[in-house]
């Protein structure tokens, strides 16, 4: 399924689109927006919305933490994969990031830096999955992005409480290769 490096894909697309409903879905498509975050759904309409992406020529990452009626096992990935043909998934679960990488889906580890112990982890399980890009929440921690790039190679998004042109800046600037929101404002920013 990929059809070329994720970090090139992302370093040509510094803002993803990450949509929340149904409104965000469309607004995102009628955008420039490359990457598509889905950030909602469930069993039954996924395969609709990563269609409706596809058709549209962009990249489908669903993330599948926050799909409804599904387990959190392995086999899940395999649905979206064979199934709703999303070209990655994004997750705070190393098995389902591991066996993506086995379906050659590309792959976001979705990390939430809550204290030191927090930033232990990641490069952990960074090691542990191989993740194409790690996203990084919350993304406007400039500092601690600067500290991720240092001790780990994996490319980084800076996502979550981004709400303007100026976290997007600091962001990037310090070592985020994107930026994830689903403020549809700062989409084309």
């Amino acid at each position: 399924m990929r059809k070329g490096s994720f970090r090139n894909i992302l370093e040509d697309c510094p803002i993803i689109a990450a949509v929340k409903d149904e409104e965000g879905l469309h607004k995102s498509l009628s955008g420039d927006n490359q990457i598509i975050f889905v950030l909602y759904g469930d069993i039954c309409s996924i395969p609709q919305i990563v269609e409706e992406i596809k058709a549209a020529g962009r990249i489908a990452m669903v993330h599948m933490d926050l799909l409804g009626g599904i387990s959190n096992k392995e086999v899940a990935v395999d649905y979206i994969h064979d199934t709703a043909g999303a070209d990655g998934i994004i997750s705070t679960k190393p098995a389902l990031i591991k066996r993506a990488k086995e379906l050659e889906m590309y792959t976001v580890l979705r990390i939430f830096l809550l204290d030191s112990l927090a930033y232990e982890n990641l490069l952990k399980q960074c090691n542990l999955c191989k993740p194409d890009c790690i996203e990084v929440l919350p993304g406007v921690m400039p500092k601690v992005i600067e500290r991720i790039r240092k001790d780990e190679r994996t490319p980084i998004i800076a996502g979550g409480l981004i709400s303007d042109k100026e976290d997007i800046m600091a962001a990037l600037q310090a070592g985020a290769v994107s930026i994830s929101t689903t403020k549809s404002e700062l989409w084309n920013v």
